[in-house]
C-alpha cells in the first residue's frame, strides 16, 4: 500500500458524488463508488491488489464505520416508530416466514446452495438507504410510520443474524462473540446515559466545543474500535461491533455536531474506501460471461420485490411501502464481503448480489416517489 494507491482509491471515492449529482434519476452515492472501484479492480484494470494487507484492513475499518453509520440512522427515539413497533416486529417475522420456502426455491434454482444466506437476502431491508429518501421526501402518516419500524426491525434482524448463517460451524464462538459485543455495549450505554449530566463530564464537553477538540467524536470511534477489536478477538463479524456502536448513539440522542463529525469521516474516507476496494474485488467479466450469474442476480431482484410487496399487502399497508422497503445496502455488502474472505462466494457470484442490490435501490426511490404521491391524493 502506497500513497500512490491511496490517492487512487480516494479519487476514485469522488465518482460517487459525481455519478449521484449528474444523474436526474437520483442515483445513490454507492453505485458510482462501486462502478470506479470496478474500473481500477479485477474486472477491470487490476491497478489495485485487493489482497495487500492495509487495502484489507482499511477497508474492513470502512465497513465498521458504514454499520456505525447505518446504526446512528435508525430512528429509535422517534415516539411514533415505538408505537409502530408491534406491528413493525410482526412484518419482520412475517418477512422471514415468507423468505423460508422462497430461499429454498433460490437454493435450488441458482449455484448457492445456501437457504439460509438467501433467507437473510429476501427478508433484510436498509434503514440507511431508506431513512434520507423518507426525510428528503417529507413522508409522513402511520403507514410510513409502520414501514419504518419494519425496515428498522429487519435491518437489526438479518444483521445480527448474518455471521451465524454465513458459518453455522463456528455458530456456538460467533454467538458468544455477539453476547459479548451486545453485553459491552450495553454496559458503554449505561455509563454514557450516567456520565453526562456529571459537573466534570459536562465542563469537558463545553470545553470541546470551544476549543474544537472533538471529544465527542473521539470517544464514538474509540467505542468502536473496541467493540470491533472484542468481535475480532471472538472471531466474530465486526459488522455487529460498528451496528452495536451506532445503535448506543442513535438511543442516546447525539448531538446534531457529532452527526456531522462521523459524517465527515465516514463518508469523506472510510466508508468510499470501502465501497471502492469492494467493487475492485469483484469481477462484472465472470458475471457477464456465466449465464447462472446473471440468472442469480435477476431472480434475486424479483424474489425481493415479491417478498416485500406481498408483506405490504398482508399487513395493509400501502403497497409501494413494499418497494420502498426492498432496499438493500449494508447487509448484500456484508454477504459479500465475508462471503468472498470465506471462500463461500465466488467473484461472479458477489457481483451478481451487489448488482441485485443496486437495482432495489432504484426500486426504493420508485417506492417513495409513489408512496408520496398517494399520501398526497389521500390528504
Amino acid at each position: 500500500m502506497t500513497f500512490g494507491v491511496l490517492t487512487l482509491i480516494i479519487a476514485c471515492g469522488l465518482a460517487g458524488p459525481l455519478v449521484s449529482g449528474a444523474s436526474r434519476l437520483a442515483v445513490p452515492v454507492v453505485v458510482g463508488e462501486i462502478a470506479a472501484g470496478v474500473l481500477i479492480g479485477r474486472t477491470g484494470l487490476r491497478a489495485i491488489d485487493t489482497r495487500d494487507a492495509t487495502v484489507v484492513f482499511l477497508s474492513e475499518a470502512g465497513f465498521a464505520m458504514l454499520m456505525f453509520v447505518v446504526g446512528t440512522r435508525l430512528p429509535l427515539r422517534d415516539p411514533g416508530l415505538r408505537r409502530a413497533i408491534r406491528r413493525g416486529a410482526i412484518a419482520t417475522v412475517l418477512s422471514f416466514a415468507i423468505a423460508l420456502p422462497a430461499a429454498w426455491a433460490l437454493g435450488q434454482a441458482t449455484t448457492i446452495n445456501h437457504p439460509a444466506l438467501f433467507v437473510l437476502l429476501l427478508a433484510t431491508s436498509s434503514s440507511a438507504v431508506v431513512m434520507p429518501i423518507l426525510q428528503e421526501g417529507g413522508l409522513t402518516g402511520s403507514g410510513t410510520l409502520r414501514a419504518t419500524a419494519w425496515i428498522a426491525l429487519a435491518d437489526i434482524a438479518t444483521i445480527v443474524a448474518l455471521p451465524l448463517a454465513l458459518e453455522p460451524s463456528r455458530a456456538l464462538r460467533i454467538a458468544a462473540g455477539g453476547v459479548a459485543v451486545s453485553a459491552a455495549a450495553g454496559a458503554l450505554f449505561v455509563i454514557l446515559r450516567a456520565i453526562r449530566r456529571n459537573p466534570v463530564v459536562q465542563a469537558l464537553r463545553e470545553d470541546s466545543r470551544n476549543r474544537d477538540w472533538a471529544l465527542d467524536l473521539r470517544l464514538s470511534l474509540l467505542a468502536l474500535f473496541a467493540l470491533s477489536a472484542l468481535a475480532t478477538a471472538f472471531g466474530t463479524s465486526i459488522l455487529i461491533a460498528g451496528f452495536a456502536a451506532g445503535m448506543i448513539l442513535a438511543l442516546a440522542g447525539e448531538p446534531r455536531r457529532l452527526v456531522q463529525q462521523l459524517l465527515g469521516i465516514a463518508e469523506g474516507f472510510f466508508v468510499p474506501l470501502f465501497f471502492v476496494t469492494l467493487g475492485a474485488r469483484l469481477n462484472f467479466r465472470a458475471l457477464a460471461t456465466s449465464q447462472s450469474d446473471v440468472v442469480l442476480a435477476l431472480v434475486l431482484v424479483g424474489a425481493v420485490v415479491a417478498c416485500h410487496l406481498a408483506i405490504a399487502v398482508v399487513m395493509r399497508m400501502p403497497w409501494p411501502a413494499g418497494l420502498l422497503a426492498s432496499a438493500q445496502l449494508g447487509l448484500p455488502a456484508g454477504v459479500v464481503s465475508l462471503g468472498l474472505t470465506g471462500g463461500l462466494l465466488t467473484p461472479g457470484q458477489a457481483a451478481a448480489i451487489v448488482a441485485s442490490a443496486i437495482v432495489t435501490l432504484g426500486v426504493s426511490s420508485t417506492g417513495a416517489a409513489l408512496l408520496a404521491r398517494r399520501l398526497r391524493c389521500d390528504t
